[in-house]
């Protein structure tokens, strides 16, 4: 219950600790070299190049563009509720002691807050951790839950590619005592129906086992004290040649040759199910107890996820480690095909990923009760970098509003008419605007109708006015129609109807 004790008298002097956790954060206003607008006293105008700022665009749940595809968020947020999760939001920063010991390597890249008096705390590193903190402090035994927030890294970033410092992830979680592998299913199912959704390219879920991986590394080997940064190495194979992770293994990790060598001939293997049956009776890991227990949970998920319609983008990859300590079980990560996969720079790696941590609740109640759990996590800036260059291969652009109509008046001095037409429609519910100018010029007018998306524009002059009628006009075909005024809103319901 610390956390709402020393956390809250932290809450004051919030911004100024996160000053301290370096320039790398956008909330923080200094800078060594910082611009200054002209006429001003010194205020900075920049941020770390290293974050990004979202806009409307990306954060719109509505459809983008004229072929109507779903962005982002809406998916996600939709097929999270389809499957019945709940909303949970943890703080923006943990204790530090519930945040170390948890990631292994990567721990060197937690944000520590200044101290500010009390207890030391951190930025969260990522939803996970959060996640099995509350669930071990309020005595739940099972939830379904989903949580889209930033998180925070020291990281290496490579902005076009989707790597930030600060950067959303969107988690959904199951914890619970359930039949092995059905929630894991389900967690597998849930990213191949997004990634289905978005409709971004040709994807691959690859899985694995971390039972699978100890029994290799023990079979091999390997020191049980090493089983971790080894398995830290091995997850660098996405990113680096073999030549490399072996290097890292030896040099670094103190790992023999010859032991190296030999994780070296399993982690090349990748296929379908089969490979699960010919790596389960090869002679070296038969006698393993943690692999073959690994070959029998990837055997019954993939049979699950036959009967659940998502095995097809299924492949079993010994390569695939997820860097992270706490993960026990399934591990998985989506990516995009050669040529789906790219950014302004070339690949942005995974969009997903996941995988079981039954130890991880355990670690934060007072008698070790532990609670299994699994999940996974879309990279929604990863997601929003391939989104956009799609967008801008096809020429295509994505919608930054919401807006169904915009009212244009062809005449001067007629603002009083332009603003009882857009009262009518939000009366009736409809997102209108329309231009702030008393006189706007009708070409401007039609021309932000039509470089905003906005699919409708009604047009009123003083012929109109007269007759009691408006025009609606499709921007896209430029058709027009007149109708009466009375009858504005059930007819620009029905036109939206068939867009």
């Amino acid at each position: 219950m610390a956390l709402f004790g020393p956390a809250r008298r932290c809450l004051a002097c919030i911004s100024r600790a996160m000053v301290m956790a370096g320039k790398d954060l956008h909330l923080a206003v200094c800078a060594t070299q910082p611009s200054v607008l002209p006429g001003t006293r010194g205020l900075a105008c920049k941020m770390d190049n290293q974050l990004s700022d979202l806009v409307n665009k990306q954060l719109n749940t509505d459809a983008a563009a004229s072929n109507k595809s779903p962005v982002v968020f809406s998916v996600i947020y939709s097929v999270f509720h389809m499957h019945g999760a709940v909303q949970i939001e943890t703080p923006v920063f943990e204790l530090k002691d519930v945040l170390t010991g948890k990631y292994g390597e990567d721990s060197k890249l937690i944000y520590d807050l200044e101290d500010q008096g009390g207890e030391i705390l951190s930025l969260r590193y990522d939803l996970t951790v959060p996640f099995a903190r509350y669930v071990a402090m309020n005595k739940i035994d099972n939830i379904k839950r989903y949580h889209v927030a930033r998180v925070y890294r020291r990281d290496s970033p490579a902005m076009t590619r989707g790597r930030y410092r600060e950067f959303y992830q969107c988690d959904f979680d199951i914890a619970g005592q359930f039949d092995p592998m059905i929630p894991d299913a389900e967690c597998v199912q849930l990213v191949d129906q997004v990634l289905s959704k978005l409709g971004l390219g040709e994807f691959t879920i690859k899985i694995n086992h971390r039972k699978i991986l100890d029994g290799v590394f023990g079979s091999c080997g390997v020191p049980s004290d090493k089983f971790r940064p080894i398995c830290s190495a091995v997850d660098k194979l996405d990113k680096s040649p073999w030549e490399e992770v072996r290097k890292e293994m030896v040099d670094e990790k103190g790992l023999d040759e010859e032991v190296a060598d030999k994780i070296g001939n399993y982690v090349k293997f990748s296929g379908k199910e089969e490979l699960l049956e010919t790596l389960a009776n090869d002679e070296l890991l038969k006698s393993s107890p943690s692999a073959q227990a690994g070959f029998a949970d990837l055997k019954l998920l993939f049979q699950y996820c036959k009967s659940l319609g998502c095995a097809d983008h299924l492949v079993f990859d010994m390569g695939l480690a997820r860097g992270l300590d706490y993960y026990t079980g399934v591990i998985y990560e989506a990516v995009l095909t050669a040529g789906q996969n790219i950014g302004e720079e070339g690949p942005v790696g995974s969009v997903a990923g996941g995988g079981r941590y039954d130890g991880l609740v355990g670690m934060f109640d007072p008698k070790k009760k532990t609670v299994p759990c699994v999940g996974l996590s879309f990279g929604i800036e990863r997601l929003f970098t391939i989104y956009e260059h799609k967008m801008r291969a096809e020429n295509n652009k994505v919608r930054a509003t919401q807006t169904e109509v915009f009212v244009v008046t062809a005449c001067k001095g007629m603002v009083h008419e332009r603003l009882k037409l857009l009262g009518l429609l939000h009366q009736a519910g409809i997102k209108a605007e329309g231009s702030y100018k008393n006189n706007a010029k009708i070409l401007n007018q039609l021309q932000y109708a039509e470089d905003n998306k906005i699919p409708l524009v009604v047009l009123i002059g003083e012929s109109e006015v007269e007759a009691g009628v408006v025009k609606i006009r499709d921007t896209v075909t430029r058709e027009e129609t007149t109708i009466k005024r009375e009858e504005l809103a059930e007819t620009v319901r029905q036109k939206l109807a068939c867009l």
